[in-house]
C-alpha cells in the first residue's frame, strides 16, 4: 500500500497497529535549501559501525547524535552533543506540529542512492513505550518502507523534501522501517528522527 497526503498540515493516514501523520512542509523561517546547506556545514558527521548478527559493518550513510543524553543501538553507543541554535529551531518548529517534546535527535546524511537504512524497529528501552518519533527531511525524496513484524503487509511513504512524518502509538512494537538503496542516481538527502529519551 502506498500512502501519500498532498494536502497541508500533519494529517493522520490510514495505518493499523500504529499511528502515523504527515506533513508535506513543516513551516521554516528558512528555505529548505538553506536547512539543507546549514546541516551539511553544521554538523559533525561520522561514519559508525554497527554490529549486525554478530558481525561488524558500517553504516552506509553518515549520522549524528545531538541531544541531553547518550543513546544505544546495535551495539553502538552514541554520546550526545549539544543541540546547535539551528537544530533548536527545527526541534521547536517539529514541537508545534506533532504536540509532543524531543530532547534528541538522530541526524542520518544519505550522500547519494547507495546509503540506505535497514530495516528496524526503534524499540529500545530508553525510548520508553510507545514512543512518538518525528521524521523531518531535506533533500533528495526517498521511499520510506514500513513491514509488518506479523503479516505481509507493507506501507511505503514518499519522504520529500521539508516533510514531517510523525510515528507513534504502537508503531514501534508492530512495524520495522527503513529506506532501500536504489538503483537510479539521486542527491543527498538529509533526515533528522526527534525522540525523547527517557
Amino acid at each position: 500500500m502506498d500512502l501519500f497526503a498532498p494536502q497541508t498540515g500533519l494529517l493522520p493516514l490510514p495505518f493499523q497497529d500504529g499511528e502515523l501523520a504527515w506533513m508535506a512542509q513543516l513551516p521554516l523561517p528558512w528555505t529548505n535549501a538553506e536547512v539543507m546547506a546549514r546541516l551539511l556545514a553544521q554538523t559533525d558527521w561520522r561514519e559508525e559501525t554497527v554490529v549486525v548478527y554478530g558481525k561488524r559493518h558500517l553504516q552506509p550513510r553518515l549520522s549524528a547524535w545531538y541531544g541531553d543524553k547518550g543513546y544505544t543501538y546495535s551495539g553502538l553507543r552514541l554520546q550526545p552533543a549539544p543541540f546547535t541554535p539551528l537544530l533548536d529551531t527545527l526541534r521547536d518548529a517539529v514541537q508545534m506540529a506533532t504536540g509532543h517534546t524531543y530532547n534528541s535527535v538522530l541526524l542520518n546524511y544519505y550522500r547519494n542512492e547507495r546509503d540506505s537504512m535497514g530495516m528496524h524497529s526503534d524499540d529500545e528501552p530508553e525510548l520508553g513505550p510507545r514512543p512518538a518519533i518525528a521524521s523531518l527531511s531535506f533533500g533528495a525524496p526517498r521511499t520510506f518502507i514500513l513491514k509488518h513484524k506479523h503479516n505481509r503487509q507493507t506501507v511505503r511513504v514518499e519522504l520529500t523534501d521539508g516533510s514531517l512524518l510523525l510515528m507513534a502509538g504502537d508503531t514501534q512494537e508492530y512495524w520495522l522501517h527503513g529506506i532501500n538503496k536504489m538503483t537510479k542516481s539521486l542527491h543527498a538527502r538529509i533526515n533528522l528522527t526527534f525522540r525523547n529519551i527517557a
